[in-house]
């Protein structure tokens, strides 16, 4: 963690980042409401359009994909430096087209890879509020990240638990963390995986969902980031941070 060398900013600053991450906030779901309106479907139906054999299996595999991701995110990251936001969006576009034009086998077979750039995505913000991806402690909050509602399930501070106070993380921590994200983000990731086989739709529906999940998750990196970075720039407790957030989105600002 970096050292607090200037003085900590005014309560006027602090108000004025907190007003901004919570539009920043508010603006995340508008993304998946955006993908549903593509594909003519509800949120809570999509996972009915499953085979129940993919349905059974989708847990399992995520955590597999967490746990591959968590290594080849961070083995890429000594390739090739912090990527540009619209990059990681566009790669993601590009393959969620390419797994919805060939139905559900295509887009299963995309879903590790995409579940990796997404986790790059969110070091790469990391890294932009001066947080080191290669840190233990960087990377648990990375994939704490994870546990925040999909896009297609967003709703202004019904679900603000991926937001939590700093924990010791130990070596054991990690492999608990995934376990307990990983339910969560199954059914996430089994949205997508449903839109993407929307009949016809096919290429076009699954670029608008990578689209839409990646940048859903890097709106929500930066929520979770910006608030750390506050936190230690206004030398105020992240518990405190937590908690003046939590109150903006329950009762939220004029959206700029």
């Amino acid at each position: 963690m970096m050292d607090l060398l200037d003085p900590p900013i005014d309560k006027a600053a602090v108000a004025a980042r907190l007003d901004a991450l919570a539009r920043r906030h508010a603006r995340a779901g508008n993304l998946g409401i955006q993908v549903l309106n593509v594909i003519g479907g509800r949120a809570e139906a999509l996972l009915d359009r499953l085979p129940e054999g993919v349905r059974g299996r989708l847990e399992g595999g995520t955590q597999q994909a967490l746990e591959k991701a968590m290594s080849a995110a961070h083995r890429s990251r000594g390739v090739v430096g912090t990527q540009p936001g619209w990059l990681n969006r566009a790669v993601t576009t590009a393959m969620g087209a390419a797994g919805g034009l060939g139905g559900l086998p295509s887009a299963l077979a995309e879903l590790p890879i995409t579940t990796t750039i997404l986790l790059r995505a969110i070091q790469d913000v990391a890294s932009e509020y001066g947080f080191d991806p290669a840190e233990e402690g960087v990377r648990f909050d990375c994939v704490q990240v994870f546990a925040a509602a999909g896009p297609l399930d967003h709703d202004d501070g019904a679900d603000l638990a991926f937001l939590t106070t700093r924990v010791a993380v130990t070596g054991k921590a990690m492999q608990a963390l995934i376990s307990k994200v990983a339910p969560r983000l199954s059914l996430v990731l089994g949205q997508k995986l449903a839109a993407q086989t929307v009949p016809v739709l096919g290429a076009a529906a699954g670029a608008a969902t990578n689209y839409a999940f990646t940048s859903y998750y890097q709106q929500m990196a930066h929520v979770h980031f910006g608030l750390r970075r506050l936190a230690i720039e206004a030398d105020m407790s992240h518990a405190d941070v937590l908690e003046a957030f939590r109150v903006r989105v329950a009762a939220p600002v004029k959206r700029g």
